[in-house]
């Protein structure tokens, strides 16, 4: 172990050099233009695994992007851990409010901050480094597969026919993914879950065409208006969601995992200090910390219409858009709540207008027993390094994915994050504290030794 450290201090500089070189790429696997990027990305992932120490990488091709498989198998006798990730990210708009060039990264601080800097580039990287650091410190105690995907910011559309068609080639002990968060370096922790997803888009049309906003105003119906009616009335005054049926499949907390989640260290005005605003929102009768991890949500991602360019245009649009996901808890199912609030949108619109709503993507939520040899491994793992033990938390986010690898697979996942939730991301000035990356390499080592070592026991 002192051989890993060394080894690591010796290439700290390269193994950040390279994480750079991949933030370069503008792997943005929502938009068409970049398919050449996610191509680049991709063989980049390839070689980084070459690299590292893999001893068989192959790049498949899906009816999207490509997935990046590699496996480094020293001992069949030994377990065999599956890392999943993703090099795809998220379109870095609005570019104005970047303080630096999105694929142009950068360190401040302390900090690297670029599109994909934590999610997921920085925190599957990790993992390569660390499979580097135990190769070139000689024996290794488990054999590692990685699965590392383009697709996940798009709700991984292909993974599922490619997971079902290979469960030979993937087939391993556990699936380890860092694509979460922990609550700080301080104050370690190890998410338990993540939530679910529906994420539809809604078309909303009034008249055939754009009218005249004086001639034809206070005569007919306005999309937009509608629209944002129909979106107003989706939350009542506690915040609570008004989709009949909405909570009816949710498992609700039990007292103690709520009082457990009471003993993480938060403070809310510092939260609410970091993000700006004067007061916070939510479900009445739960913390913030709850409405973000055990309870369901229901978010306006995106609305628009008419005229948004410079200058005035008195224009009463024909038509209103809007994108609309929902965060889901167990034991909720995407495709329900999706038809669900697609049938309610249609329900409550008035004859004045049409409406139109299809699925972009979902996913169903995951939790993983804390009883697990993962989770036993990642708990001990992070305590060795950390020198404190993990708190068990709840994740807000959703990884669309991991229910079909324990359905298909038969495998458990431990999530092993090193991000933060302050990281930005989704947003701009998306950033992977430097202090974060390290320690994600010099622990991710660990994990695979007290694994294996659970195993034989």
């Amino acid at each position: 172990m002192n051989a890993w450290k060394e080894y690591q201090e010796q290439h700290k500089e390269r193994f950040l050099n390279e994480l750079l070189e991949l933030l370069r790429i503008p792997s943005v696997s929502a938009r068409s233009e970049h398919k050449t990027d996610m191509v680049k990305c991709a063989e980049a992932v390839r070689s980084s695994l070459n690299n590292a120490g893999a001893t068989k990488v192959t790049i498949y091709e899906t009816p999207g992007h490509p997935i990046v498989y590699g496996e480094l198998i020293t001992d069949p006798a030994k377990p065999t851990v599956l890392v999943y990730g993703h090099y795809d990210v998220q379109p870095p708009d609005p570019l104005e409010l970047w303080n630096s060039g999105p694929f142009e990264p950068v360190i401040k601080d302390g900090k690297i901050y670029a599109r994909g800097a934590c999610d997921d580039k920085g925190q599957f990287y990790m993992h390569v480094k660390a499979m580097e650091t135990m190769v070139a410190g000689g024996e290794m105690p488990t054999n590692i597969k990685f699965l590392i995907e383009g697709e996940e910011e798009v709700g991984s559309p292909n993974l599922a026919e490619f997971v079902k068609a290979n469960k030979g080639l993937l087939d391993a002990d556990v699936i380890l993914i860092s694509d979460t968060a922990m609550i700080s370096m301080d104050t370690p922790s190890i998410d338990i879950g993540v939530r679910g997803l529906s994420y539809i888009e809604v078309e909303v049309t009034g008249a055939n065409r754009d009218l005249h906003s004086g001639v034809y105003g206070g005569a007919v119906a306005n999309p937009i208006t509608i629209l944002a009616q129909m979106i107003a009335s989706l939350h009542d005054e506690n915040n609570h969601v008004t989709i009949p049926g909405f909570y009816d499949d949710v498992v609700e907390a039990t007292t103690e995992e709520r009082e457990l989640m009471a003993k993480a260290p938060f403070n809310e005005d510092d939260f609410r200090k970091d993000l700006g605003v004067k007061a916070l929102w939510g479900e009445k009768g739960y913390t913030t910390n709850e409405r973000t991890g055990i309870r369901p949500t229901l978010e306006l991602n995106g609305i628009w219409g008419g005229y948004t360019g410079e200058g005035a245009k008195t224009v009463l649009p024909s038509k209103a858009y809007a994108k609309i996901s929902c965060r889901l808890v167990p034991d909720q199912q995407s495709d329900k709540i999706t038809k669900l609030l697609i049938d309610h949108l249609l329900s409550i619109a008035p004859d004045n207008v049409s409406v139109k709503a299809s699925l972009h993507h979902g996913g169903e939520p995951y939790m993983t027993p804390i009883d697990s040899d993962g989770y036993k491994a990642a708990a001990k793992a992070i305590e060795a390094t950390f020198g404190k033990k993990p708190i068990p938390v709840r994740g807000g986010g959703s990884i669309p994915i991991c229910a079909l690898f324990e359905k298909e697979l038969g495998l458990k996942i431990v999530f092993m994050g090193f991000g933060l939730d302050s990281d930005n991301l989704h947003s701009p000035n998306e950033k992977y504290d430097l202090v974060n990356y390290y320690k994600g390499i010099e622990t991710i080592p660990y994990f695979h030794t007290y694994f294996a070592e659970l195993l034989e026991h």
